[in-house]
């Protein structure tokens, strides 16, 4: 059986038990869940790659608020002072995720942080355009974004 619903059915029966079918309850209960697969792997067939993307999916969401809020107040600052930083630019990002979900996501995430906005994906689906706003040094900005998003979606979807 998959491991998710198995985690969903530990959490359906943790909130039974508690008599309490509430968000929290229901979160505690797959939070709980989780940690019994986890001890359970020897006995239920060794490592399962649920745990692995689980962890991927957990610094995916991590390190994109961490960027939204860092890239925020870079934004921020730059409005907010008489002196503007902006050096605006178009830059073309080669793509190394192929999957549609992927690229769906890496362009959201990229136009989600301020400061940063996907414009089109090539009919190749191979290089993505990428409007930064801070852009002094496009390379820098192009490896950012590929060490980061790109990277994080690419193991948090295809692993």
């Amino acid at each position: 059986m998959n491991m998710l619903v198995t985690n969903f059915l530990l959490a359906v029966c943790w909130a039974a038990l508690m008599g309490s079918f509430t968000i929290g309850s229901l979160a505690t209960g797959f939070v709980l869940g989780f940690a019994v697969l986890w001890l359970l792997q020897p006995l239920i067939g060794g490592p399962s790659n649920y745990f692995l993307r689980s962890y991927y999916w957990l610094r995916l969401i991590v390190m994109f608020h961490y960027e939204l809020v860092v890239s925020s107040l870079q934004v921020i600052w730059d409005v907010i002072t008489p002196r503007h930083l902006a050096t605006p630019a178009v830059i073309e990002m080669p793509l190394d995720v192929r999957s549609d979900a992927g690229i769906l996501l890496v362009t959201n995430l990229i136009s989600l942080t301020p400061g940063t906005l996907s414009l089109d994906v090539s009919d190749d689906r191979k290089t993505l355009l990428v409007h930064a706003m801070f852009a002094d040094d496009p390379e820098e900005i192009c490896r950012q974004l590929k060490s980061g998003m790109e990277r994080w979606v690419m193991e948090a979807i295809e692993t």
